[in-house]
C-alpha cells in the first residue's frame, strides 16, 4: 500500500460549495481518475492543509465524508486508505446534506439530531477516553478563539460535535454526522449582525460547556439532558431569527 500525492495543488477557492466539499470533490477526482488507487494512503492531514489551504477542521470534514460514503476507510494510528469497491456503490439509506435548503429543512434536521445527538452524547460519557476529551476541549477552544475574531465559528461547532460521535465508539454515529457536515449547524443559513452573533455564540459556549462537563464526569443522563437542551435551545433559536427574517419554508 502506497502512499500518494494529491492533484490540484493550488489552495482551494470556494465557488458555491464549503470549503470541506471542494476537498472531497479533489480527493473523489483523484480517486476515480486513478491518481489514488484502492489500497492506496491518503495524504496526512497536515499533506492535505498545506497542499490545499485549508484547516485541520475542514480536512476531518473531508475525510468523515469520505468515510460516511465509503470511498475510504480510516484505521487508527496508520491513516486513511481507500477502499476496494466500485464509486458507483451507494447506501440504500442516503440524507443528501446538499438538499437542506430552507430554514424549514434546517428545523427539521434539528428535531432529528435531537434523537440521535443525545443518544450520542449519553454513550460518549460512557465510553469516552482522555483523547475524546481533548478533542472536544479544542473545538471549544478552537470556538471561541473563532468567534473572539469575528468569525462564525462553525467549522468548531461542528467539530464538537463530531468529537462526541467519534467518542461513542459506534461508527455509525460517526457516519452519519461525517456525512451531514457543517450544513447541519443552524447559523451557517443566518445572515446576523455582529453583536448578535456574539450574544448567540456566548448562549452556544454555555451550553457546549454542560456538554462537556457531563461527559467528562462520566454522567450520562445529564449528558444527554444538555444535549436535548441545546438543540431544542438551537432549534427555538432559529425558528425565531427566521420568523423575524421572513425566511421561506
Amino acid at each position: 500500500m502506497s502512499n500518494v500525492s494529491m492533484s490540484s495543488p493550488a489552495p482551494l477557492r470556494r465557488r458555491g460549495r464549503t470549503l470541506a466539499e471542494e476537498v472531497v470533490s479533489n480527493l473523489t477526482d483523484s480517486i476515480q481518475q486513478g491518481q489514488i488507487k484502492p489500497g492506496d494512503k491518503l495524504p496526512t492531514e497536515s499533506e492535505i492543509m498545506a497542499t490545499l489551504g485549508v484547516s485541520r477542521t475542514v480536512v476531518r470534514e473531508a475525510l468523515s465524508r469520505l468515510q460516511a460514503s465509503g470511498l475510504v476507510e480510516t484505521r487508527h494510528g496508520i491513516g486513511t486508505f481507500v477502499l476496494n469497491r466500485p464509486l458507483e456503490t451507494h447506501s440504500p439509506f442516503r440524507i443528501d446534506p446538499s438538499a437542506i435548503v430552507t430554514a424549514m429543512d434546517v428545523l427539521a434536521m434539528l428535531e432529528f439530531r435531537v434523537s440521535l445527538e443525545a443518544e450520542a452524547a449519553s454513550l460518549a460519557a460512557t465510553r469516552r477516553n482522555d483523547e475524546h476529551l481533548l478533542a472536544m476541549r479544542r473545538a471549544l477552544d478552537d470556538m471561541k478563539r473563532n468567534a473572539a475574531e469575528g468569525s462564525d465559528a462553525v467549522g468548531s461547532d461542528f467539530e464538537f460535535h463530531l468529537s462526541i460521535a467519534r467518542a461513542t465508539g459506534n461508527r455509525y454515529f460517526t457516519d452519519i454526522m461525517g456525512h451531514l457536515g457543517t450544513m447541519v449547524i443552524p447559523r451557517s443559513r443566518l445572515q446576523v449582525s455582529r453583536p448578535e452573533r456574539e450574544q448567540y455564540l456566548e448562549r452556544v459556549n454555555f451550553e457546549h460547556e454542560s456538554i462537556f462537563d457531563a461527559i467528562e464526569r462520566r454522567d450520562p443522563e445529564a449528558a444527554k439532558a444538555a444535549m436535548r437542551m441545546h438543540l431544542t435551545n438551537s432549534r427555538e433559536r432559529l425558528r425565531k431569527a427566521s420568523a423575524m427574517a421572513g425566511s421561506p419554508a
